[in-house]
């Protein structure tokens, strides 16, 4: 009896196989037949590109912040001083936060991007986005506890319908495996828009407007936090941000944008 089952049990095993194989066959055509019909467009320009990601001409359009850097904030210098060298800003204003890096510069191409994930529903570009911070934020997340989106207030996010740095700040825990917790920090009172105020103006419109939630008080006592935004102007926001989780105790606050704004080359001190 056993000698007449083997056969018919090898039989059927090729006989999943060759499904297998088909069916995996018609998902390769599916898939090119579509990709014919509805071409990977460029994130910026909307013209076609092969594979995903930005054209040429938009990718050579874009300016990747690399080294050198100030230490502290990221702001890219025009030389390099050696290590630990610091820029004028973060030497005439320390921040809360103990880092900042920022994937680009905010220049043409990176406000498009911004302003399409943030105002027309384009979250699709989250995850290009996304890995481009992670490559970036490499040195702030290896040891990091928890990556914490800056939150909007809930009326906001009732008409927005998504937040953008949560999306962005999803991308980067898929990428990195550092767990995504957007419900440590909260906005307890609803802000004016940050765009058109002066640095001092924004610093007083977000003061107070953070709170880490009572009941996670102890989720951040001694932990290493990243903060995840789009952009960082003048950084009055992730530093209000920041002071709110320091003083829940956290062990340590960084910050990773997708973009942040250079107003000119910077020379270290």
């Amino acid at each position: 009896m056993d000698v007449g089952i083997a056969p018919l049990r090898s039989a059927a095993t090729r006989m999943r196989t060759a499904f297998g194989a088909i069916n995996g066959a018609c998902a390769c055509l599916a898939k090119l037949a579509l990709d014919i019909a509805l071409p990977t467009l460029c994130i910026s320009c909307r013209e076609p590109v092969d594979g995903e990601g930005v054209c040429a001409a938009c990718w050579g359009k874009l300016s990747f912040i690399e080294r050198p850097y100030c230490p502290k904030l990221g702001i890219p210098f025009v030389y390099d001083p050696g290590p630990e060298l610091l820029s004028m800003e973060a030497i005439a204003s320390p921040p809360a936060y103990a880092r900042a890096r920022a994937a680009v510069r905010y220049d043409a191409v990176a406000r498009t991007l911004v302003h399409a994930l943030k105002y027309q529903d384009r979250t699709d570009l989250a995850p290009v986005m996304g890995r481009w911070m992670a490559r970036a934020g490499r040195e702030l997340l290896e040891g990091a506890d928890a990556l914490v989106p800056v939150p909007l207030h809930w009326r906001r996010g009732f008409g927005r319908r998504y937040n953008q740095s949560g999306a962005l700040a999803r991308s980067v825990a898929r990428e990195t495996g550092v767990r995504l917790r957007s419900d440590l920090l909260r906005r307890v009172r609803a802000t004016e828009q940050q765009v058109g105020l002066s640095r001092s103006q924004r610093a007083s419109n977000v003061q107070g407007a953070f709170q880490v939630a009572p009941d996670r008080l102890s989720d951040v006592q001694g932990r290493r936090i990243v903060l995840v935004d789009d952009v960082l102007t003048t950084g009055a926001t992730v530093d209000a941000c920041a002071r709110a989780l320091l003083r829940a105790k956290a062990a340590e606050v960084s910050v990773l944008v997708f973009a942040r704004v250079v107003d000119a080359p910077r020379s270290p001190i």
